[in-house]
C-alpha cells in the first residue's frame, strides 16, 4: 500500500496577517533589549584649592617688620620684592548732556533804507556845527597860585595838635592797661583762686550787709533783688561799681553801693592771678529779704 502524500494547505489571509505581526513584535523587541542608551559623562574638573602655611609665632619681635600684626612672624614667599598695592582705574568721565535746541526766533523785517540824499545832507550839516563851537583853553594853574592854596598852620594850630596826640598815647596805654580787666567767668588760669577769692569776698559782704540792714528793705514780706558789678583792684581797693539790674527802688540800689563800701579794702589778689588780671570784676546777684536777710550769690 502507498502511504497517502500529505499536501500543503495554503495558509488563510489572516494566518499570515498574525505570522506577520509576531515577527515584527520579536524584532522590535530584541531592539528595545539590545540597545543601551547612556547619558554622556562630563568631563572632570580639576579642584584647585587654596593653603595657608601659618608659621609659629616668634618670641623675638623682627627687625624689620613691614605689617601689623596678632603675633610676631618672618615673612615668606617666592617674591623678593614688596608687591606693589593696585592702583584704581580712574573712572570714565561721563560725556556732558547735550544743551537742549535753541529756539529760532524769527528775525525782524528789515527796516527800509533811508534815501541817500538824505544822508548826505545830514553828513554836509555836522561840519557846520562843529565849527560854530569854538574851543576853549585849558586853564593851568600858576606855580604860585598853587603854594598859595597850601593851608598855613599857625603855632597855636602846631601846639593843639601835639596836645591832641599826646592824648591819643596815654589813651592808648590806659586802654592797654584796661585790657587785663577781666571777670570772674572769664579767667582760664588761675580759675580756683578766682573761686576761693569771690567766695571769701562774698561772706564779707554780706556780713556787712546783715550787720547794716537797709531801712529800704525793711518792709515786710518784701524781696527785692538787683545785679550789681564790683571791680577789685590788686591791693583789695575798690576799682569801680555799676547797677546793671536795679531793684526798681533807687534807695536800696544806693544801700547796696554803701555796703561794698563799708566791706572795703577787701583782700589783695593773689601773686598768681596777677599774672593774667589787674582788675579782677565780679557780678552778683543782691538779694533782701525779711526771711533770709541779704545775700550775695
Amino acid at each position: 500500500m502507498q502511504a497517502p502524500q500529505l499536501t500543503p494547505t495554503p495558509l488563510s489571509q489572516g494566518d499570515s496577517l498574525i505570522t506577520a505581526l509576531f515577527l515584527a513584535a520579536v524584532v522590535h523587541i530584541a531592539l528595545v533589549l539590545g540597545i543601551n542608551f547612556t547619558a554622556p559623562q562630563p568631563a572632570k574638573v580639576n579642584k584647585s584649592m587654596e593653603i595657608t602655611v601659618a608659621h609659629t609665632p616668634l618670641k623675638k619681635a623682627p627687625k624689620d617688620a613691614k605689617y601689623l600684626a596678632a603675633e610676631h612672624q618672618l615673612g615668606a614667599g617666592e617674591e623678593t620684592k614688596k608687591p606693589e598695592p593696585l592702583q584704581h582705574r580712574e573712572a570714565v568721565p561721563l560725556a556732558p548732556p547735550s544743551p537742549p535746541p535753541k529756539k529760532v526766533q524769527p528775525q525782524p523785517a528789515p527796516v527800509p533804507a533811508k534815501p541817500v540824499t538824505e544822508k548826505v545832507l545830514v553828513q554836509a550839516k555836522a561840519p557846520a556845527k562843529v565849527a560854530a563851537e569854538p574851543e576853549q583853553p585849558v586853564q593851568t594853574p600858576e606855580p604860585d597860585e598853587v603854594h598859595d592854596a597850601a593851608p598855613k598852620l599857625s603855632a597855636e594850630a602846631l601846639q593843639q595838635q601835639i596836645a591832641q596826640l599826646g592824648e591819643r598815647i596815654r589813651n592808648s596805654q590806659q586802654s592797654t592797661q584796661e585790657s587785663k580787666i577781666k571777670f570772674v567767668h572769664s579767667i582760664s588760669t588761675h580759675k580756683y583762686l578766682a573761686a576761693q577769692y569771690v567766695k571769701d569776698w562774698e561772706d564779707k559782704v554780706e556780713r556787712t550787709g546783715n550787720l547794716n540792714y537797709p531801712e529800704a528793705a525793711r518792709k515786710k514780706g518784701a524781696s527785692q533783688t538787683l545785679t550789681m558789678d564790683v571791680g577789685i583792684n590788686a591791693d583789695g581797693s575798690i576799682y569801680s561799681m555799676r547797677i546793671v539790674k536795679s531793684s526798681g527802688n533807687p534807695a536800696l540800689d544806693d544801700a547796696a553801693k554803701r555796703i561794698v563800701k563799708m566791706s572795703a579794702p577787701f583782700a589783695a589778689l593773689p601773686d598768681e592771678l596777677l599774672r593774667e588780671v589787674n582788675v579782677l570784676v565780679i557780678t552778683r546777684v543782691w538779694k533782701f529779704s525779711d526771711e533770709t536777710g541779704m545775700t550775695a550769690r
